[in-house]
C-alpha cells in the first residue's frame, strides 16, 4: 500500500496526510466498517468484501501495525486468530458513519434503495449523523473555517 509522501511543508504537519496511509484505501475503510458490524474472522472479512486473500492479509497488518485493530488468537489447533476494534479502531465508526451520508447525499445511486439503514439500539430511531464542533456547538461545515498553527 503506498504511503502519501510528506516532503511538502503542506503536507508535513497535515494529520489528514498522515492518516491516509492508513484510511486512503479502499480495503482498509471496509475491514473497519465490517469490524464495525461485527466481524472478527479472515474468513468473514473474506466472505464480505470478496477480496484476495493476499490483499485482505497485508491490510490486516496494517490495521494491527496502526493500531486500529488488534489480533487474538481463538484457537491453537489449528492456529487461528480474530481481529478486534481498539479504541482507535472504535473511534473510526463516526467518520465512516459521515462517509457514508456525504455518499448517499452527493453520490446518489440507485442500489442505496437497498441499502441497510441504522438505528439507534436504544430508540430504533434511525442513526442521521452529523459532525458539531465540541466548543461552539456549531455544524462543522456550516461556517467557515480559517487554519492556525499551534
Amino acid at each position: 500500500m503506498a504511503k502519501v509522501s510528506l516532503d511538502r511543508p503542506s503536507l508535513i504537519a497535515c494529520p489528514i496526510a498522515h492518516n491516509l496511509s492508513i484510511f486512503g484505501d479502499p480495503w482498509c475503510l471496509l475491514i473497519l466498517r465490517d469490524a464495525h458490524m461485527g466481524l472478527t474472522r479472515f474468513d468473514e472479512f473474506h466472505n464480505s468484501l470478496g477480496i484476495a486473500p493476499s490483499v485482505l492479509t497485508k491490510r490486516l497488518i496494517t490495521l494491527v501495525e496502526e493500531g486500529v485493530l488488534t489480533k487474538h488468537r481463538y484457537s491453537k489447533q489449528p492456529p487461528r486468530e480474530e481481529y478486534l476494534l481498539t479504541d482507535a479502531g472504535q473511534d473510526i465508526l463516526p467518520i465512516l458513519f459521515m462517509l457514508r451520508e456525504w455518499g448517499l447525499t452527493h453520490r446518489p445511486c440507485s442500489e442505496y434503495d437497498q441499502r441497510a439503514i441504522f438505528v439507534d439500539s436504544e430508540t430504533s430511531e434511525e442513526i442521521q449523523p452529523v459532525v458539531i464542533d465540541k466548543v461552539t456547538g456549531v455544524e462543522i461545515g456550516k461556517r467557515a473555517i480559517q487554519k492556525k498553527f499551534k
